[in-house]
């Protein structure tokens, strides 16, 4: 029986490693952190904000977009919680917009990503992503008038084995490169990549590039699995960290320089334990590339800054 179950733990521990699991337990203990309540969204229309991004024009301004159903906008807060920009997507709609993040094109404008991803009922045949400039935002104090994109670049794609879920969209600061993170009750996902070179106007086949299993935890004022289902995620803006949100902890993978993020995946994360909100739904880094933002779907719609 001994030989049998060593057999077994060696089994388990090779397919793990194959598809990219870290065969080291995920912590539960939670690193060192401070969460800080910096403000309260003013703009009452962000009664589902889902996702937060930090803009490359300005740092000190975030972008963020309401969850599916809402308008086909994105808006810029700054750290006061003031609304400096609505701006609408033309000939795009909000099908379930999930998640936004923030990068530079190949000219190195800096550039928005809006992941059109969300599919609760696995009915979609493709997802989608809407690129456009980052937009010109108003200054401190002037009132907000909204405007409205160029036509956007639109990326279709499918995943390579079924349906998904996904609230989680991610671009490689240094590559460019999209991926996106898929989502499920009992905590068993992936991370997708796109292709390198994006095609349009063809639904692009997605490559799995690690499988993750986000554990049940004990927290309280949350249910055990909400800590398994993610809701955004983030690359640093030097590359060298990635988060993941989930209802109830975010993660944290270091991505050094000498490993691919698949290896890097392997080894298990860091658990940050922020504040806890009704329903977090975007995290983002700073400039520093170590301290994070997080911000909450539902009214009052709280902007929350986490320290280590």
């Amino acid at each position: 029986m001994k030989t049998f179950l060593v057999q077994l733990a060696l089994i388990l521990t090779a397919l793990s490693a194959c598809c990219g699991q870290s065969a080291v337990a995920w912590p539960e203990k939670p690193v060192p952190s401070t969460s800080k309540r910096i403000a309260i969204l003013e703009d009452k229309r962000l009664n589902e904000s889902s996702g937060l991004a930090l803009s490359v024009r300005d740092p000190s301004i975030f972008w963020t977009l309401n969850d599916s159903g809402g308008e086909p906008c994105v808006f810029a807060i700054d750290r006061s919680g003031k609304t400096r920009a609505k701006v609408r997507v033309r000939d795009a709609a909000n099908f379930d917009w999930e998640d936004i993040a923030s990068g530079k094109d190949e000219q190195g404008v800096p550039t928005l990503f809006i992941g059109d991803i969300g599919d609760n009922l696995y009915i979609r045949a493709s997802i989608q992503v809407y690129q456009i400039p980052e937009p010109e935002i108003s200054a401190a104090g002037k009132s907000v008038a909204e405007t409205e994109t160029a036509a956007p670049q639109i990326w279709r794609a499918h995943y390579p084995d079924g349906k998904k879920n996904a609230e989680s969209l991610l671009v490689h600061p240094q590559t460019r490169r999209l991926y996106v993170l898929t989502k499920s009750d009992d905590g068993r996902c992936a991370l997708y990549a796109f292709p390198q070179t994006l095609q349009p106007k063809v639904s692009m086949v997605l490559e799995k590039v690690a499988d993750l299993t986000f554990p049940t935890l004990i927290r309280a004022g949350k249910r055990p699995h909400d800590n398994c289902m993610t809701t955004s995620a983030s690359f640093a803006p030097d590359g060298s960290r990635m988060v993941v949100s989930t209802y109830s902890s975010l993660y944290e993978w270091q991505l050094p320089m000498e490993k691919s993020l698949e290896e890097a995946l392997k080894e298990a994360p860091v658990r940050i334990e922020p504040e806890l909100l009704r329903q977090l739904e975007g995290v983002c880094y700073d400039s520093d590339s170590c301290t994070l933002w997080i911000i909450s779907e539902h009214l009052p719609t709280p902007l929350v800054r986490i320290t280590r």
